[in-house]
């Protein structure tokens, strides 16, 4: 019984030995964000990633026929306008294969005041592959990915986690 009873705990340390190491490793390998140079979806002008250098970042893949999406624009306007003094941007990127025009059309539809992009499939794919939409990156002024968000996030969600980031 007190053979068993030493396994299990030198079991239990070496898994949480473990536990530790990887939230460890995981709060200091950030992943820079991928650059890309992407067209405006309302002017056509270029629009490259070191543009942004300094800032922090909300980038939204998101496509004007996503449900899920839509909702989430009215919070993306206000996070846009609330922190872009502090040198804080939303950044749309959308993935709708119907073309720009369709995108400017609700970024005028909805008066969007942040940027927003024609994504490709590159970008997407540098951005470690979207699985669905929306999903959003937040990137530190160092230019680093600190935290996706797969799916809707709530404004307050994404309010406190930019709050964090910028103090």
């Amino acid at each position: 019984m007190k053979k068993i009873a030493s396994t299990f705990f030198t079991k239990t340390a070496q898994v949480m030995v473990l536990c530790l190491f990887l939230a460890i490793s995981s709060v200091h390998a950030a992943t820079k964000m991928p650059s890309f140079s992407l067209a405006d979806a309302v002017n056509g002008t270029t629009v490259n990633s070191a543009d942004y250098n300094g800032k922090t970042l909300l980038i939204t893949f998101f496509a004007t026929w996503c449900p899920p999406c839509m909702q989430e624009v009215p919070t993306l306007m206000e996070l846009h306008q609330q922190f872009s003094k502090a040198n804080f941007s939303v950044v749309g990127l959308s993935v709708d294969q119907g073309g720009p025009s369709i995108v400017a059309k609700l970024v005028a539809s909805r008066s969007i005041n942040y940027p927003v992009l024609m994504a490709d499939e590159t970008t997407a794919r540098n951005f470690g592959g979207i699985a669905g939409i929306p999903t959003s990156f937040l990137i530190n002024k160092e230019g680093n990915v600190v935290k996706k968000y797969p799916g809707y996030v709530p404004h307050a969600i994404l309010e406190k986690d930019i709050k964090t980031l910028m103090n």
